[in-house]
């Protein structure tokens, strides 16, 4: 495993991330072992639902979330439909605090997974919340 450290940095974090490709794949690897190494309190950090390429220094379009009890991974993840919006309060591994967020309850998302092969699946509650989140990472939109 091949954790990497969190930025921090709000300029870097607001770049928006490039595509990923092939060569990506050993980023998105990292980012993998990032989120797992964060799902549990550590470093002075509380614990990862998600995260995104660029908070591990990746200027990429990749993500990893957990969802349920398994850890996945989201090559250029779009948004391509959302329903019923609410107001959320988030925190993030790389910003200190919270804030409050405008979410979507219900959302479907296509992305390609770690063999880049096309997906489009529905997501519903938290972890429609923490997709959100990350690919809001992605676009260079903080909370």
């Amino acid at each position: 495993m091949t954790a990497q450290q969190i930025i921090h940095d709000p300029m870097t974090l607001a770049r928006p991330s490039a595509l990923a490709g092939k060569a990506d794949l050993p980023a998105a690897q990292d980012l993998l072992d990032t989120l797992v190494y964060h799902h549990v309190e550590r470093d002075g950090l509380p614990a990862a639902a998600g995260l995104a390429a660029n908070m591990i220094g990746q200027s990429k379009a990749i993500i990893a979330v957990y969802a349920g009890f398994l850890p996945m991974v989201m090559i250029n993840p779009k948004i391509v439909k959302q329903s019923r919006p609410y107001l959320a309060t988030e925190g993030c591994l790389s910003l200190s605090g919270e804030r409050p967020v405008r979410r979507f309850e219900e959302i479907t998302v296509s992305y390609q997974d770690m063999r880049l092969q096309a997906h489009t699946q529905n997501f519903t509650g938290f972890i429609a919340e923490t997709i959100q989140h990350e690919v809001d990472h992605c676009q260079g939109i903080l909370i």
